[in-house]
């Protein structure tokens, strides 16, 4: 259990602008991690162990990429007692991202919308922290899995994009547990376009192709999920899952952010460019959820993200058909806490 409750913290921390909050969290869990220090925000890790895409998940509950996009922070994120840590998304070359400001709380909707734009310091930097962290120099005896979440440079036209996440490719494959193909960002420019039926496919083709040329050269065979949207219809879904089937994919990561303002209306910041997560993409992530459930059927890997705040939404995400489920925004507005809340309540459903 955590020493120091999040609850001091968070008016603090809400008192910053919130990329200012993001970067300080981040140096303090990079400074921490692995001292005695980090007593302040660990927590026992809760046992509900899965089998899915090959992998022995410790329990059902991740975090989301985003939050860590240089893998600076995976062993004091590992401490909170996650079951899997995704780190990213990164690109070939570092970038700063879009202007700032560029993050935007919405606290009575338990939201944040952010128009980050992939801002990272690029592939190598990005390896060399993952290769520092002590999860991946513990390999296989590791009892947390690392997914890495790879994209594409703003620079590199969507008709290139494929040559970006092939560079990403290549260079995570060694030291990932599974891989994650972000094509679902609203805030680098088209980069959604790459959902529609024909770029989908001919992106994974290549990304199929890829993976078994890397399997051979490296001994082994690493998962690869895809990370859709939530602002589909029902007919892109379908058409996405069966993509994702006809290229042998791992699984899917449902969903990123939307663009919807529907639920924040009139809020302040409710208007700002970028997506929206947190609370208000519940409803919409379990829709996608639940038809792609339906369209994949039983026992191709979901991994449901969005809107997750508490230990029922976490459930809600496993009754309509994800797998294990991933949080990111409730660890801003909750804390640590909510990693445990949310293990413990997805086991005890069953």
């Amino acid at each position: 259990m955590s020493l120091f409750p999040y609850a001091l913290a968070r008016p603090f921390l809400f008192g910053l602008d919130p990329e200012t909050a993001h970067e300080l969290t981040m140096a303090s869990l990079a400074r921490t991690q692995g001292t005695p220090l980090s007593a302040a925000y660990c927590s026992s890790k809760v046992s509900d162990p899965i089998e899915l895409a090959g992998l022995k998940f410790p329990n059902r509950v991740g975090l989301a990429a985003g939050l860590d996009k240089n893998a600076r922070c995976i062993d004091g994120l590992a401490a909170m007692g996650f079951g899997f840590v995704e780190v990213g998304t990164v690109t070939p070359k570092g970038q700063p991202g879009n202007p700032k400001p560029r993050m935007f709380r919405l606290p009575e909707a338990n939201a944040l919308i952010n128009r980050l734009g992939f801002n990272n310091d690029g592939l190598d930097a990005f390896l060399a922290n993952v290769q520092k962290s002590r999860l991946r120099q513990q390999g296989a005896k590791s009892a947390l899995l690392l997914g890495l979440n790879i994209g594409k440079n703003a620079a590199t036209p969507i008709e290139n994009a494929v040559d970006d996440y092939l560079i990403c490719l290549d260079g995570v494959y060694p030291h990932a547990d599974y891989v994650t193909v972000n094509i679902s960002s609203p805030n680098t420019q088209n980069l959604r376009a790459l959902q529609s039926d024909e770029a989908l496919d001919a992106l994974l083709g290549r990304i199929a192709e890829r993976r078994e040329t890397l399997a051979a050269q490296h001994g082994k065979r690493v998962p690869i999920f895809v990370k859709i949207a939530p602002d589909l219809d029902d007919a892109q879904i379908d058409v996405i899952a069966a993509t994702l089937k006809r290229h042998a994919m791992d699984g899917v990561v449902a969903t990123n952010t939307t663009l919807s303002r529907d639920a924040v209306k009139g809020l302040r910041h409710a208007e700002e460019t970028g997506g929206l997560s947190g609370a208000p993409v519940l409803a919409a992530s379990n829709r996608v959820i639940s038809q792609l459930r339906a369209a994949l059927g039983k026992g191709f890997p979901i991994i449901g993200v969005g809107g997750v705040m508490s230990g029922l939404d976490a459930v809600s995400k496993i009754k309509a058909g994800a797998d294990v489920v991933q949080i990111y925004t409730g660890l801003i507005y909750k804390g640590p806490a909510l990693v445990a809340e949310a293990a413990n309540s997805i086991k005890n459903s069953r």
